[in-house]
């Protein structure tokens, strides 16, 4: 019989009151739950359609009919009905977050302490504080892996679940033959309330300062065409003053998405008054559109002046921790996907070649923590953390042996960690694992295409479904598989 492959707490023994699996690695206090029988579980396995109730424009793609009626009864499809991707842009330190080896040489183990969780026998880094306390929420992925150290090109595939055109790449810039990002995707088949955009992007896209061209592909609608962009908001939320700024259109869009986003810009941005007057020079069509926005529910979404200073205090008085609070109200007024990424202010990047162990203690993890937490809460508390599917992630992780000279990590992507929590996803549970470096996967290995393709189940896109591009031609979606074990 096959050992379990995801681990819940267990008792010293070692030993699985479920099945026979016995545990003599480095996990075996780590987390365990029932193995499902391999014929269900298996990472190979044909796992696709299923129910399309949760899909509001289904006539965008093309389904499988023997296959729905099999994915339907997968575990998980279409738990998630909205999704928060926090994008951890320049690539987390496994070692320093949540794949700690304390027993390893100092030069890999790092200055961190691990401490204890909510979940007995779970560590992670002694500067996530207040997530420790709420680590029976999430789930940790322990072995993602890929073969490629580009922040760029890897951004690629971290996004939209598939390699891009000109992969182990910085130097090759965004183009209509990228895949879209997973929520330009995902907005092919469900639309926001009252006009909202489907996909939402804060506070910026992500470029690399040293790569020729800068901007990451992977972030737009790609293939789809310009009207699949995300919904861009830029600018720091946590500065007095701040509103929704105006945003820059890349050329090719047309005049009715061009007028959709900028009246919802004067929604936000703009007293009424000064609005009725614009609207005087605006086509019947436009006036529509712009009469939409005007409702007090869409500029409600958009305002945190409305949040408490309590609770703004805790995501965090910074752009990141802001963000996620913009992000949690989007999803409250009917936004489906919201992502987050990480910003770069010029050294409050995971970039950390050098002066690791400062940055993180001192600039990355402190907000990130708070952030995360606040969030997880919040939808808790809310009653929609079961339905809403968290991601925390970068492009991939850091080197295990530290560079003596600066005190940095290299890139490295042959193993680092993700979350992932609600929308379906097992609590306190860790997936996969690594060696005793945390240099590669000694169990259950997932890739950037595997990690999409969960978040692509739970928010009930079949995994037969295909869009077509401008020409016409069909594009498959998935481009890995569904961790299924981690799903209740």
């Amino acid at each position: 019989m096959d050992t379990c492959r995801v681990y819940r707490v267990n008792s010293t023994s070692g030993r699985c009151s479920d099945c026979p699996a016995k545990f003599s690695r480095l996990d075996q206090t780590a987390m365990h739950f029932p193995r499902i029988p391999s014929a269900v579980t298996s990472r190979r396995a044909v796992l696709t359609a299923g129910t399309l109730g949760l899909l509001s424009r289904a006539t965008s793609a093309t389904f499988g009919q023997a296959a729905t009626s099999l994915s339907e009864h997968s575990p998980g499809f279409g738990k998630a009905k909205r999704c928060i991707m926090l994008f951890m842009w320049g690539g987390p330190s496994q070692l320093d977050t949540f794949d700690m080896k304390p027993d390893a040489p100092p030069e890999i183990r790092g200055e961190f302490k691990p401490v204890s969780t909510a979940i007995p026998g779970l560590q992670m880094c002694e500067h996530f504080q207040h997530l420790a306390k709420l680590a029976d929420k999430v789930s940790i992925i322990r072995s993602m892996t890929h073969d490629d150290v580009a922040h760029l090109s890897s951004a690629h595939t971290t996004l939209t679940g598939q390699l891009p055109p000109v992969n182990k790449s910085d130097a090759e810039p965004p183009s209509e033959r990228d895949t879209p990002h997973l929520g330009c995707t995902l907005s092919s088949f469900r639309t926001a309330t009252d006009n909202l955009p489907a996909f939402v992007t804060l506070p910026w896209k992500t470029l690399h300062p040293a790569a020729p061209g800068g901007l990451a592909p992977g972030q737009t609608g790609g293939w789809l065409g310009h009207a699949a962009d995300p919904f861009l908001i830029t600018g720091d939320p946590s500065q007095p003053g701040w509103s929704v700024p105006a945003l820059t259109l890349q050329d090719g869009i047309d005049i009715n998405r061009l007028a959709h986003r900028r009246s919802l810009l004067k929604s936000i941005d703009t007293q009424q008054r000064s609005l009725e007057i614009a609207t005087q020079s605006m086509t019947a069509h436009q006036s529509n559109v712009f009469d939409l926005l005007t409702s007090a529910s869409v500029k409600s979404a958009f305002d945190l002046n409305a949040e408490s200073d309590a609770d703004r205090d805790r995501y965090g008085r910074n752009i990141h921790g802001q963000c996620v609070l913009m992000a949690r109200r989007l999803l409250e007024y009917g936004v489906p996907i919201v992502s987050v990424n990480w910003h770069n202010d010029g050294k409050n990047f995971w970039d950390t070649h050098g002066d690791n162990f400062n940055r993180l203690k001192n600039d990355l993890i402190p907000p990130a923590d708070l952030a995360l937490s606040a969030l997880l809460t919040d939808l808790e508390d809310r009653g929609m953390l079961d339905d809403t599917i968290i991601a925390w992630f970068g492009e991939f992780g850091r080197r295990p042996v530290i560079t003596a000279a600066n005190a940095g990590r290299e890139h490295h992507a042959r193993c680092y960690s993700t979350l992932l929590a609600g929308g379906g996803i097992q609590r306190g549970a860790v997936f996969g694992a690594s060696d005793a470096r945390a240099e590669y996967p000694s169990q259950d290995p997932v890739s950037p295409q595997d990690f999409v393709a969960t978040l692509q189940h739970a928010l009930g896109i079949p995994s037969t479904a295909t869009l077509a591009d401008a020409q016409g031609r069909p594009h498959r979606l998935y481009g890995g598989d569904p961790i299924l074990p981690l799903f209740i």
